[in-house]
């Protein structure tokens, strides 16, 4: 493939810094590299509590955990997100009840979801797509009047902002993923954000395996033992060494990175003039981070003939997600309801290549292409 839809991207330094954690010793989770990650975190973001998690599945099951939610419940999803998602809540024994997005951009359309809540309901969680926000005021104001907690799927949403607040530090929890189709990556990473103090010193126990292992390496109590519901959460001090020396080039990442969302928009901007294509504008109260240009089309038979078109010419485009709502697992215990905008988005988008290293003569060649099939 001439442009492949992803090129992990390396700094340079991580080689030196995973070398760097293997000298001191200690290789396993919650080494010098990964504190290091969590000052980052919390300084920069300010969340309450940062860990860091094997995966942003993981980050959603320490989530799941923290919320107790269990038989009876209902988690309010969207039916349109990666299956972790909702597959960290239905462990855990709750009812998932799916909620439709809007029509002009694919996050949680918040009428339908103030219309979904039951007195069964504790947990919304909300996916903040292509790192673009949520209407977090209303969202927050909902989940207030209903003693509800929130959980940000932020897993797109590194660096991105809502009226200035950093995305996942604004619910009770954030979660985010450091997979090498992220902005920032360490092959397979997440972080659990934790906003309200009444959860920080129990995720910590989740996070080792429901033990106070942590508080005893920090001297605070004199043995650890099992003291919670947990698991092995945390990375390899290895892996978060490669993690924060991305972290230390994430301003020069992001530069690069929105740089090459902006070229997309220039180029592609005549087409969706024309009516050709769709994209959303950013909201007044959101902003951009890079995370991935997409579009939309008229239908699936169009989509999957510039799909077709653009892998013969050389250039790897993918769609996103098929609704859950309808996946073979759930479609049983769905409550019957159309979710007619998850469908449209599911049908009639268009992601194209993204990664740092992709130059801005490939990115105006893709526009080309796809401006001589449309």
């Amino acid at each position: 493939m001439d442009i492949p839809f992803n090129k992990p991207f390396f700094t340079g330094k991580e080689a030196h810094q995973v070398a760097e954690c293997a000298y001191t010793g200690k290789i396993s989770g919650n080494g010098v590299f990964t504190k290091k990650c969590h000052r980052f975190f919390e300084e920069k973001y300010g969340f309450k509590k940062a860990l860091l998690t094997s995966s942003c599945t993981d980050a959603l099951e320490m989530a799941a955990l923290l919320t107790e939610v269990g038989e009876g419940d209902e988690v309010i999803v969207p039916s349109f997100t990666f299956v972790s998602t909702a597959n960290a809540f239905a462990l855990r024994g709750a009812k998932i009840v799916f909620a439709d997005v809007q029509k002009d951009i694919p996050n949680i359309d918040l009428d339908e979801v103030e219309k979904l809540v039951t007195p069964k309901t504790k947990v919304i969680v909300v996916v903040h797509y292509a790192g673009v926000a949520v209407d977090m005021d209303r969202l927050m104001a909902i989940a207030e009047k209903n003693d509800l907690l929130v959980v940000e799927d932020a897993a797109h949403a590194i660096d991105s902002y809502y009226k200035e607040k950093p995305l996942g530090s604004i619910g009770h929890f954030g979660t985010f993923s450091f997979h090498e189709t992220k902005n920032i990556i360490c092959g397979e990473g997440g972080l659990l954000a934790v906003n309200d103090d009444r959860f920080t010193e129990r995720a910590e126990y989740i996070w080792e395996k429901g033990t106070n292992r942590a508080a005893f390496y920090r001297g605070e109590v004199d043995e650890y033992g099992w003291v919670d519901l947990g698991s092995s959460f945390l990375p390899s001090d290895m892996t978060a060494a490669f993690l924060y020396s991305q972290l230390q080039e994430m301003e020069t990442i992001q530069q690069k990175r929105i740089a090459i969302w902006e070229r997309y928009d220039e180029c592609l901007k005549p087409l969706k003039s024309e009516g050709k294509i769709y994209y959303p504008d950013v909201p007044d109260y959101a902003t951009k981070n890079g995370n991935m240009f997409y579009f939309t089309v008229a239908n699936r038979k169009k989509r999957d003939k510039i799909l077709s078109k653009l892998t013969k010419k050389g250039i790897l485009a993918v769609f996103h997600y098929l609704p859950l709502h309808e996946s073979k697992f759930f479609k049983d215990k769905h409550d019957g309801r159309e979710l007619p905008n998850t469908q449209i988005f599911s049908d009639t988008i268009i992601r194209l290549p993204f990664f740092v290293d992709l130059a801005e003569r490939e990115v105006d060649r893709i526009c080309e292409v796809l401006k001589g099939m449309l």
